[in-house]
C-alpha cells in the first residue's frame, strides 16, 4: 500500500511538470504569432509610407498652391515611425490615414488631377494597401486575443505570472471615420 500512495504522487508530479511544459509551450507560440502579426501590420503600413512622396508629387504637379495639405501629410509621414507602442503607433498611423483621405479628397476639385493615370494608379494602390492594412490588423488582433486568453485563463496564468508572459495591445483606430478606405470617385 506504500508504494500506490508513491506511484500516485509521481503521477501527479509528472502530470503537473507536463502541463506547465505544455502551457508555457502554447504561451510561447502564442507570442510568436503575435510578433509575426506585428510584423504583417508594420510591412503594410511601411508601404503605405512610401507611397505618400509619390502620391504628393503627383498632387503637387496638378495642386501646387495647395501647400498647407501637401504639408500635412508630408509632416504626418515624417512623424510617424515604427518606435513606441502599437496604441502610440495605431494612433500616429490614424492620423497619417486621415492626412491621406484629404489629400485624396482634394483630387475632386481638380478634375485634370482626378483624371490622370498616374493619379488613378496610385489612389488604386493606396486602397489595395489600406485593405492589407485591415487583413494584417485583423490577423494580428486575433493573435492577441489568442494569447491574451491563454495570459489570462486559469491555470495557464499561472505559468504566464511565473514565466512573465503579459497581455499585448490591440492595434486599433480611434474612430469610425478612421476605419474606412480613404475613396473618391472617378
Amino acid at each position: 500500500m506504500g508504494w500506490s500512495w508513491l506511484v500516485v504522487v509521481l503521477v501527479l508530479i509528472a502530470g503537473a511538470g507536463l502541463y506547465v511544459i505544455l502551457a508555457y509551450n502554447g504561451l510561447v507560440a502564442a507570442r510568436q504569432r503575435t510578433g509575426e502579426a506585428w510584423s504583417g501590420i508594420d510591412v503594410q503600413l511601411k508601404r503605405r509610407s512610401n507611397l505618400v512622396p509619390n502620391l504628393v508629387e503627383v498632387v503637387k504637379g496638378y495642386a501646387a498652391h495647395e501647400t498647407e495639405v501637401l504639408q500635412q501629410v508630408t509632416q504626418t509621414r515624417a512623424r510617424v515611425g515604427s518606435d513606441g507602442s502599437v496604441g502610440e503607433r495605431a494612433a500616429a498611423e490614424a492620423r497619417l490615414g486621415g492626412a491621406l483621405a484629404g489629400l485624396v479628397a482634394l483630387a475632386e476639385n481638380y478634375p485634370d488631377l482626378k483624371a490622370s493615370q498616374n493619379f488613378r494608379d496610385l489612389h488604386a494602390s493606396l486602397d489595395e494597401i489600406e485593405r492589407d492594412i485591415q487583413h494584417a490588423r485583423r490577423y494580428y488582433n486575433g493573435a492577441v486575443r489568442v494569447l491574451n486568453t491563454k495570459v489570462q485563463s486559469f491555470p495557464s496564468n499561472l505559468v504566464a505570472a511565473r514565466f512573465g508572459f503579459g497581455l499585448a495591445e490591440y492595434f486599433e483606430l480611434d474612430s469610425p471615420t478612421e476605419r474606412q478606405v480613404p475613396g473618391v470617385s472617378f
